[in-house]
């Protein structure tokens, strides 16, 4: 599953962004690939031994199980700031924050909203994170920051349909 995720990923963001030989650029995806999909195996295979010991010690499955099983697991296997581990763990968040906002509206702790709350969310997300790289732009993650330079610094300068078909970055004077 991890290479299946991250090998697309790695591979199009490597030949965006990164520079190098074809040969450097193909190391560094199956780099990628290969830590991402180890990271996911070891921690699937650390999580499912913590349940089964845990469900054998107290001779059932309880609910605090999976949150402790899974805080082991992310301690030593996603513990290091690394970009492939950063990255698992910023998708992580954003999907865990609105499970958490439907959790919340599912079990009566804040009311149903009357409008779809999503467009709100849309423009502060937007308005943040298009702050933060205009004014503190270090604060963001590098492939952020290459992703965000590139749409909005690098597409200033246009040379010819090429820049919009390719990659508006010139390394060599037309």
């Amino acid at each position: 599953y991890g290479a299946k995720i991250r090998a697309p990923h790695a591979l199009v963001m490597t030949f965006l962004f990164k520079s190098g030989s074809l040969r450097e650029k193909l190391t560094s995806i199956a780099q990628a690939t290969y830590t991402h999909s180890r990271n996911l195996a070891c921690f699937v295979f650390t999580y499912k031994g913590l349940m089964a010991l845990q469900s054998r010690l107290q001779g059932k499955k309880i609910p605090f199980h999976s949150f402790f099983a899974a805080c082991i697991g992310g301690w030593l296997v996603f513990g290091e700031n690394n970009p492939i581990n950063s990255q698992i763990i910023m998708y992580l968040l954003s999907r865990i924050l609105f499970g958490l906002s439907r959790l919340a509206v599912e079990k009566g702790y804040i009311p149903q909203p009357k409008q779809d709350p999503f467009p709100l969310v849309a423009a502060l997300i937007w308005g943040t994170v298009l702050w933060l790289f205009e004014y503190h732009r270090q604060t963001l993650q590098p492939s952020l920051q290459s992703s965000m330079t590139y749409l909005y610094d690098d597409s200033n300068v246009w040379h010819d349909i090429s820049d919009f078909l390719i990659y508006n970055k010139r390394t060599d004077s037309k």
